[in-house]
């Protein structure tokens, strides 16, 4: 059967750099979600694990005992999550939008459109201490179980946008290459997000002089940034779901019609992401802290990473548990 048409842009990405080498990712133990494809994990005010799976359920697991609790069942695909003060949790449905889940269990569409259009692919959420909420749009050409496509497209049609405490939602940034993961500066004074496709992440301004203006924050990644997490030591932790393919990279300034070709190769010749374990932490100046990696098999594909009082737990899209790992000791800086 054949594959869905592409309409392929062109893009030079940078040279890939390499950042030196990583040390070993080494999984502790493995928590089951009840479900598949844990996709977002975060860290709720008590430490207590919530992540969203395949079947809809947003899920609550205790780290020490592997408790587990469904908070509630959102009828979607849960993607991106961020916990509130009062024990609800928003969420960013692949099928249904912005969500808010109430401490009750009740679950309520906060935005599902803007500018006119359907909201499609919500990807990460984060709120500030006024109520205003900011969250990404992967892709609006390609859903979930194709999502590969778009990175083989290169559309850029993922977007950062703002809900306000009145419901009023607003696009502040188009042309996202596939955006991802959220984190909010603590002073509240911008955003940080992922750009899954374009191997980087990028800077929001909020206030002060610059407000409005996007800059970059850490360019030309070894791998695919996706979901981000600032954790209790005060850095920004990245899951990297796949290394780069040297092959994608050769083919995405060339003529579309290459790119057209290959992605309708059958899957066992088609490129595909390599199943590792990776993620890396970086300061709020955007220097690198941690780069953990493991080609074991222990844990795979790793879409998120968050850090709590030195325990970092990992989730995946292929996995049915999240990982947990301690927080290793940051290397001396020379």
């Amino acid at each position: 059967m054949p594959r869905r048409h592409i309409s392929p842009r062109r893009w030079t990405p940078p040279a890939f750099a390499d950042r030196g080498q990583t040390a070993p990712l080494r999984v502790q133990r493995r928590l089951p979600t009840g479900g598949h494809g844990p996709e977002d994990v975060v860290f709720d005010a008590a430490g207590r694990i919530i992540t969203g799976t395949a079947d809809g359920r947003i899920v609550r697991l205790d780290p020490v005992t592997g408790d587990r609790t469904v908070l509630a069942e959102t009828g979607g695909r849960p993607l991106g999550l961020h916990p509130r003060p009062d024990g609800g949790v928003l969420v960013c449905d692949h099928d249904k939008g912005l969500l808010e889940v109430r401490p009750d269990g009740t679950v309520e569409v906060l935005a599902d459109s803007v500018d006119g259009e359907p909201i499609t692919f919500a990807s990460n959420v984060v709120q500030g201490g006024d109520g205003t909420i900011w969250f990404t749009t992967a892709t609006s050409r390609w859903n979930l179980e194709d999502h590969v496509g778009d990175f083989f497209e290169h559309s850029g049609t993922g977007r950062l946008l703002r809900r306000d405490p009145d419901g009023t939602v607003t696009t502040l940034v188009t042309g996202l290459k596939f955006g991802n993961g959220l984190v909010l500066a603590p002073d509240e004074s911008h955003l940080l997000f992922a750009e899954t496709a374009g191997y980087r992440v990028r800077r929001h301004w909020l206030t002060g002089p610059d407000a409005g203006r996007t800059e970059a924050f850490v360019d030309n990644l070894p791998g695919f940034p996706d979901n981000m997490y600032l954790g209790s030591d005060g850095l920004l932790w990245i899951g990297i779901v796949a290394p780069r393919n040297p092959l994608l990279d050769r083919l995405l300034p060339l003529p579309g019609l290459l790119r057209l070709l290959v992605w309708n190769l059958p899957d066992a010749v088609r490129p595909k992401p390599v199943v590792v374990a990776w993620i890396m932490a970086f300061d709020l100046d955007g220097r690198p802290v941690h780069d953990l990696r493991a080609d074991d098999g222990s844990y795979g594909f790793v879409t998120s990473v968050a850090e709590h009082d030195g325990t970092i737990v990992l989730g995946s899209l292929i996995e049915d548990d999240v990982a947990l790992l301690p927080t290793p000791q940051a290397p001396p800086r020379g």
